[in-house]
């Protein structure tokens, strides 16, 4: 992509300007209003028949892959959106029915027909196009995948659960302590608004939250909650740059505008995308999941 599609980081951040936000860059009102709705429908899902959590989440995803395959068709690349769309369905499927090789079988099944999908339309921006859908794929049915691997396990919606909290706790911690105290930027060009006081906050926050929820939900060693706590500090954290990267690259502010306080549904999953594989992965280290066979 040409230097100059992508707009300077004070350019896009002084468009909200204009826009009551909080300190944070946000409607908190409104953010808060968004999340505890959300929040409510995921633990109705999860706690009366735990498989409606997976169409929540797919329904989640998709607006996501909706979101973001728009975003690189302004900058003029052309994602397969069938392909996509059909995996993450297959996704949510295979995954909670056949575990971990349903789940690799579906994302291999989306790479295939990726390269075969976009050959119809002639050799000019072939590897750019798949590229992108493939990263799509990727980053959206297969992280959401890990999500439905771990739905899918007898303490699926309590391990869903602590997931999620842990998420959200990196989201709490980082704003309050980032809004108090915040002199420090980690990476300006990419997030002005993260600070190393932030990160602090999120990773003390997080990892007090992990030690009560493994305790309390999962009956496991409070440690176990507290190594949970810092490793999907990082990778959240993470997340949100990677998400910012990917809208600084493309040159567009936000990626959707659906939720009142928050942006696009791409600005709630930037987090949840990376951890779902992390918890799951951790999940695994720590016994809470059954063996793969």
């Amino acid at each position: 992509m040409a230097d100059n599609s992508e707009p300077p980081a004070a350019a896009i951040d002084s468009a909200t300007d204009d826009k009551p936000t909080s300190k944070a860059g946000r409607n908190l009102p409104a953010a808060i209003g968004v999340g505890v709705a959300i929040g409510a429908v995921a633990l109705i899902t999860l706690f009366t028949v735990k498989w409606t959590f997976a169409i929540f989440g797919l329904l989640a995803v998709c607006i996501g892959a909706y979101e973001l395959i728009n975003a690189f068709a302004a900058a003029g690349i052309k994602v397969a959106r069938t392909p996509i769309y059909v995996g993450a369905v297959a996704t949510v499927v295979m995954a909670y029915e056949f575990d971990v090789v349903g789940h690799l079988m579906v994302f291999g099944l989306i790479v295939l027909s990726a390269i075969i999908w976009r050959i119809r339309r002639g050799t000019e921006g072939y590897v750019k196009d798949v590229t992108a859908t493939v990263f799509t794929a990727a980053y959206l049915p297969f992280m959401l995948g890990f999500a439905i691997l771990i739905l899918a396990a007898p303490m699926g919606p309590q391990l869903i659960v602590v997931f999620v909290a842990l998420t959200i706790s990196n989201d709490i911690g980082g704003y309050a302590t980032g809004v108090l105290f915040g002199k420090h930027p980690i990476a300006p060009q990419v997030s002005p608004k993260k600070s190393w006081e932030g990160f602090a906050g999120s990773a003390v926050f997080q990892s007090l939250i992990g030690a009560w929820l493994f305790v309390w939900l999962l009956d496991a060693p409070w440690w176990q909650g507290v190594v949970a706590g810092l490793v999907m500090t990082v990778t959240a954290t993470a997340g949100d740059f990677a998400e910012s990267a990917i809208k600084r690259d493309l040159g567009v502010k936000d990626l959707g505008h659906i939720l009142p306080g928050h942006g696009g549904v791409m600005d709630r999953l930037d987090s949840l995308i990376p951890n779902a594989f992390v918890a799951w992965l951790l999940f695994a280290i720590f016994g809470l999941l059954p063996a793969v066979s």
